[in-house]
């Protein structure tokens, strides 16, 4: 279809207003959801997939906006991509049909046809925002006339160098007068016979007072570069304290500012109830708003609707682009909501509607027996098996720390040495007392025990085996997610090696040195890495009927018979 045709057609999904899109296609063989989309772990409906099919096909091919994502193989930006989202909704007709939006600006803008707007415009030309941020703007260029004025450096310099020459003087000095002490000493010696007592006393007379006067001599030195660099730190300190009030005049121009913001950002539900980003996130969670919370596709959609009294139906988000070094994204891949700045404005918006449950909460393994594979009077190794959790979480108690104190009540000590992932299936160590977890503990800690994971990537490889070594940290906006910074990241390294390549996927083999939270799956998952994600990541990948990472061997040395014990479990897959 060539581009007059989609925008033609764009043109005619249009229902009433420039945001209501109907399919070009017949929905009446797709079933709709019971309920709406659980933004924060689900799998996407059919027909989200079908209206992101749509939406995609029109960013493939239209010249409405001019935007960078980097399919071209331009990497001169470093966040290209950008995050899109559809929303099935139904209106007063009973029409079924759908709404696009994208998360934060589009081309530097936030209004843009066939998308819903923002649901507060801080870029409104004469808005109190643009205003505001000229206000703090100007304050930035005086600072930075203060900073950069000829006085201010001609101050610094000087400051520099006197400094310099009063340390060199005063080191000269001191060496002087070391070699006059030890001048005057030779001369205090015994050896003068012939000298008479008023002699003697004459010389010692001399003496101290060459002695008291090199006192002074450096003392007097220490005094006029004292007093002259304090002239200097006086003239500096005048400017800084001018510098320092346009700071905290700006500091506090734009907490105000912000504020104004939070408060301008009033998000509704179907009941017509609206909250502000400062009573959701300060006064309902004590927390500062993250930078652009309201900003991305699923509040904009859901805003849209309830204004426009559109019934919600289900939700999907895609990520369009090349994706920021630091994070994994893959192009055309569906993503949920991010937690740290959607999950509790969305809290809000969805209450009242009946929605998916968390996947979370459903316990696959509840009726599940806890292989034991091995047991002594110390230690227990069980096989984990995927969906279990390693401890208690917040909404599912059951995990394998609650099977082994059900087990083993009269153990001691943490007992859990170290976690896998829920998703993750495979060998985990269980101490049964305090002491056998410290000594294990310790062996972990400083990289004794050796582990095996086996795992199926969604790739191709081009080598046969590597080492991977990325600093990676969570993403504080979307918990567990974790992303790869060289500035604030933990080091994680992991050695690999090719088994089998068939097709697309290949199987592999993770040695990790480390033992960071999602190393392998990073790893796998990110350029830098292998850039191959483990079939079945949702977080990193594409959902499966599970995710193909399994630990599969271990060994260590027996805290008590110092035995070297290999403990193995193959993989079911």
């Amino acid at each position: 279809m060539c581009l007059n045709e989609i925008l033609i057609n764009m043109e005619s999904l249009v229902k009433t207003d420039h945001c209501f899109l109907r399919f070009r296609d017949s929905i009446n063989d797709i079933p709709q959801p019971v309920k709406f989309t659980y933004p924060f772990n689900h799998k996407v409906h059919p027909l989200c997939l079908k209206a992101a099919s749509e939406l995609q096909e029109y960013l493939r091919k239209q010249n409405n906006f001019d935007h960078n994502f980097g399919l071209q193989g331009d990497d001169t930006d470093d966040e290209l991509g950008k995050m899109f989202g559809v929303m099935i909704v139904k209106n007063n007709e009973e029409e079924i049909g759908y709404l696009a939006a994208f998360s934060g600006k589009l081309a530097g803008e936030n209004h843009h046809q066939y998308f819903v707007p923002p649901v507060f415009d801080i870029l409104k030309d004469g808005g109190f925002f643009r205003l505001g941020e000229e206000e703090v703007n100007k304050i930035n260029r005086k600072i930075a006339l203060l900073e950069n004025s000829e006085d201010f450096m001609t101050n610094c310099n000087v400051l520099l160098n006197e400094t310099a020459r009063s340390k060199a003087e005063i080191s000269a000095m001191k060496k002087v007068i070391k070699a006059e002490k030890l001048d005057r000493d030779l001369r205090r010696r015994p050896g003068h016979e012939s000298m008479s007592d008023a002699d003697r006393i004459n010389l010692n007379d001399t003496l101290d007072k060459e002695s008291a006067a090199s006192y002074y001599r450096l003392k007097d030195l220490k005094r006029y570069w004292k007093r002259r660099l304090a002239e200097i730190h006086q003239m500096i300190n005048q400017q800084l304290d001018e510098i320092s009030k346009l700071k905290e005049e700006r500091k506090n121009k734009s907490a105000s500012l912000q504020q104004r913001v939070f408060e301008h950002y009033h998000f509704l539900n179907q009941n017509g109830e609206q909250k502000t980003l400062h009573e959701i996130f300060t006064l309902g969670r004590g927390i500062v708003p993250p930078a652009g919370a309201g900003e991305c596709a699923a509040p904009k959609l859901l805003q849209y609707a309830f204004m426009h009294r559109l019934q919600p139906i289900a939700m999907a988000e895609f990520w369009w682009g090349k994706a920021p070094s630091s994070e994994i994204r893959r192009h055309e891949q569906f993503y949920p909501a991010c937690r740290g700045k959607c999950e509790p404005i969305l809290t809000h918006m969805l209450e009242g509607m009946e929605v998916d449950e968390d996947p979370m909460l459903d316990n696959p393994r509840a009726n599940m027996v806890l292989e034991i594979i091995y047991e002594d009077e110390y230690i227990v190794a069980v096989n984990k098996p995927e969906g279990m959790l390693t401890v208690p979480g917040k909404k599912v108690v059951d995990s394998v720390y609650m099977r082994m104190k059900e087990l083993y009540p009269e153990a001691t000590g943490p007992m859990i040495v170290h976690r896998l992932d829920q998703a993750t299936s495979g060998i985990l160590l269980i101490s049964k007392t305090k002491a056998i977890h410290q000594h294990l503990q310790n062996q972990f800690s400083k990289r004794k025990i050796k582990k095996k994971y086996v795992a199926l990537l969604d790739g191709v490889m081009t080598m046969d085996s590597g080492n991977i070594n990325l600093p990676i940290r969570v993403d504080l906006d979307d918990r567990p997610r974790q992303m790869v910074c060289y500035h604030h990241g933990k080091p994680s390294e992991t050695n690999w090696v090719l088994v089998e390549q068939k097709g697309n996927v290949c199987r592999v083999h993770f040695y990790p040195v480390t033992g960071r939270t999602h190393q392998l799956r990073v790893h796998a998952s990110h350029p830098s890495g292998l850039n191959a994600p483990i079939v079945g990541d949702d977080l990193y990948g594409r959902r499966a009927d599970r995710l193909y990472l399994h630990a599969e061997e271990i060994q260590f040395v027996h805290p008590v018979t110092n035995e070297v014990m290999v403990l193995k479990v193959a993989a079911e897959f």
